[in-house]
């Protein structure tokens, strides 16, 4: 079967895709689509992907996965170039029914591998709608997880990123099962975490991030706003104060650690000042890696009903956010010039080092680990020599 995927949105659809992917018979020529619902433009983006692909290969059935295709399954199945919608409860043997669902786990750059270890979520924020397309909070079980970090480093996965909707919601703690992880798998030395809810961090993984080199320093972290009235009207279980504490508990526990995080531009009912307290929010907790999101009203949410705020005061505030979070990305790359750091080479003279800051080593061959030296700095990309 040729099988050609095509994923929107999270590690986790692309962890899916892989494994939709691998399962297939070797029979017949498809185009998955695994399609995110997070914003309308997300939504809108699968749709182009969709003509796309039917205009690159239109001999290929074409088949409608993921968040957008369960909540919106009629709009897709209404497409012409769309052979199939199948909804995220049945996406993992959309094309092969009768194997036996694995953890989803995907390949990318023939190195770096992601895991699925949670799905669904069981908080209900109120710009979110993914809740509905993904159902409630699932944690996998640890020995399926354990295999399938065993597969992907038969594979040559030489890192492993844990990812899920919700990972810091699995059961028992995420700390828990990224300790049981390094220990029945000595050949994991690099392991890396998607998406954390920052007031859901339990105590070992804190100890986790004190002691364990094997865990990368880099944590992106759900904060999506800097004022408390927009994160209560948001339904974030977290203050200001509360990630601010947060981020200097981790600073404090790992020195090297750095700080990603996901913002919201633009919530309804946001004032200049309710903006300015999230812009403020990049400093107070030192984000070097920020995904600014311009707040999209999701059908079928308490956020699509509230007052909005004028769009093009939207794309503004967005557009601030993003220039701020760059002049602070590029300033903290500038720090690393003359210090030496871990790197995992993901492509032919490229990757990224232990606190996720890329950079670009010539001659490196992929898969290459070890230790560099940054020589400099250029276009937000580094460049280094081995130490």
């Amino acid at each position: 079967m040729s099988v050609e995927t095509i994923s929107l949105g999270c590690r986790l659809n692309f962890a899916e895709s892989d494994t939709i992917a691998r399962s297939a018979p070797a029979d017949g020529d498809w185009i998955v689509v695994n399609s995110c619902a997070v914003t309308n433009e997300a939504v809108r983006q699968t749709r182009q992907a969709i003509r796309q692909a039917h205009g690159r290969r239109p001999e290929a059935k074409i088949l409608v996965t993921g968040c957008a295709a369960e909540l919106e399954a009629e709009t897709f199945a209404a497409m012409p170039e769309v052979a199939r919608v199948v909804g995220n409860e049945r996406k993992l043997n959309a094309l092969a029914p009768d194997v036996t669902t694995p953890v989803p786990a995907g390949l990318m750059h023939k190195v770096k591998s992601f895991v699925a270890i949670q799905t669904g979520c069981d908080h209900r924020c109120t710009f979110c709608s993914i809740w509905q397309a993904r159902g409630p909070s699932v944690s996998l079980p640890f020995e399926a997880i354990r295999d399938a970090v065993t597969r992907e480093i038969d594979r040559g996965a030489k890192e492993i990123v844990l990812t899920g909707v919700d990972i810091t919601d699995y059961a028992g703690g995420l700390g828990g099962v990224c300790q049981r992880l390094l220990a029945a798998e000595p050949r994991l030395k690099r392991l890396r975490l998607s998406s954390l809810d920052s007031i859901e961090i339990d105590d070992t993984l804190f100890e986790l991030i004190a002691g364990e080199p094997r865990l990368m320093p880099h944590f992106h972290l759900s904060l999506q706003a800097g004022d408390d009235m927009v994160l209560k009207r948001m339904k974030r279980r977290h203050s200001r104060a509360d990630a601010v504490r947060t981020v200097e508990r981790i600073k404090t526990a790992r020195p090297d650690a750095t700080i990603g995080a996901d913002l919201i531009a633009g919530f309804p009912t946001e004032t200049e000042d309710m903006a300015i307290k999230t812009l403020n929010l990049l400093d107070d907790c030192d984000i070097v890696s920020a995904h600014i999101f311009p707040f999209s009203p999701r059908p079928n949410t308490p956020a699509a009903r509230m007052p909005q705020v004028e769009r093009e005061l939207v794309k503004t505030r967005a557009a601030r956010l993003r220039a701020a979070a760059a002049e602070r990305r590029s300033r903290w790359l500038d720090t690393l010039v003359g210090s030496t750091q871990p790197v995992l080479i993901e492509g032919d003279g490229t990757g990224h080092t232990g606190n996720f800051a890329p950079v670009a080593l010539p001659g490196a061959k992929r898969g290459e680990t070890g230790r560099i030296r940054i020589t400099d700095c250029d276009s937000n990309r580094l460049t280094a020599t081995w130490a």
